[in-house]
């Protein structure tokens, strides 16, 4: 069967964002229900242009930041599709709805940005400077003096904090679609994975719960965290503490997306079952079941970038061919 480790996708705003090798595509339903797709090249990746850090335990953070990266242009392809309305009437109107569009695609891109570096920062003092800091509360009231010990108490806080925060924001309407979108993405990818034909049908009986699901990959760094702070002693003083997370942030995310391409290659064997099953497990919070019409989105976001992989390879066939 095919090899298609290196495809995955994203949930957007009433839409999936799907990757593959060479191509990224984001399809969404519009008000109107009809579904837009957006199709590019992925040439300019970060992994792409730095293809000698591309090595194992190097690409982590490279490839997470170039996840963050593209994330972000297809979570502002998503909101854009929302924001602007199709125009109606003549030339007058057609015209006045394109300057409205344009300008309101301006503004949505600000606000986007701007949520963006608020996202950034209200996660690194959620889920690294409060934990830092009640961990600091919590060893003085108990009493615990090993660093190792204290790094510890530290990864439990964290985790609970996240386990926390995903369980609230998923009761709000909004995140709920999004989480069924994301449900929809996995249960797409698990359908091509198992070689089956990507009918909505089909889909829709595949399992919405994947090993290589960006969730399993936060409960892996969380996990893995703990054990790398655990190796290195705990410092009194709350700036430099934070200062040696921030710096071991490389060194985890890497160990962590090795194991989860590891676990994503072997998803059938029960050593990898048990190490993942806390990731597994988070995905109930962070996948809701889809709609069939939610499927579709999916499907037609996957085939776009199938579409584009084979037409690549037919090209350079040709090429061969002349050559």
């Amino acid at each position: 069967m095919k090899e298609f480790l290196q495809y995955g996708g994203q949930a957007v705003i009433e839409g999936v964002m799907m990757r593959s090798p060479r191509y990224f595509a984001v399809a969404c339903r519009k008000p109107d229900g009809e579904i837009v797709i957006q199709q590019e090249a992925l040439e300019g990746s970060i992994l792409a242009k730095l293809k000698w850090l591309n090595k194992p335990f190097l690409r982590g953070t490279l490839a997470l930041i170039d996840a963050m990266m593209l994330g972000t242009k297809a979570l502002t392809f998503a909101a854009n599709v929302q924001a602007v309305e199709l125009p109606t009437g003549g030339a007058r109107a057609k015209d006045t709805s394109d300057a409205g569009a344009a300008k309101t695609k301006r503004i949505n891109d600000i606000a986007i940005g701007f949520t963006m570096v608020f996202a950034f920062a209200f996660g690194l003092g959620l889920f690294v400077a409060l934990p830092t800091l009640l961990t600091q509360i919590i060893q003085d009231l108990l009493g615990i003096s090993s660093s190792v010990g204290r790094n510890f108490v530290d990864g439990v806080i964290r985790i609970v904090i996240f386990l926390s925060y995903i369980a609230l924001i998923s009761r709000m309407h909004n995140i709920y679609r999004v989480f069924q979108y994301h449900g929809a993405e996995h249960k797409t990818i698990n359908a091509l994975e198992a070689g089956i034909e990507l009918t909505p049908d089909n889909c829709m009986k595949a399992s919405r719960i994947h090993p290589r699901c960006g969730t399993s990959f936060i409960i892996v760094v969380l996990l893995v965290g703990i054990l790398i702070h655990c190796l290195f002693p705990r410092p009194d003083n709350f700036f430099v503490r934070l200062a040696l997370h921030l710096s071991l942030i490389p060194l985890v995310a890497g160990i962590g997306y090795e194991v989860i391409r590891l676990a994503g290659k072997f998803k059938e064997s029960i050593f990898t079952r048990v190490l993942l099953a806390p990731g597994l497990w988070s995905q109930q919070l962070t996948t809701r079941e889809p709609d069939i019409s939610q499927v579709e989105v999916a499907i037609a976001s996957l085939q776009a970038v199938l579409d584009a992989e084979q037409g690549r390879t037919k090209e350079a066939e040709q090429k061969a061919a002349v050559a």
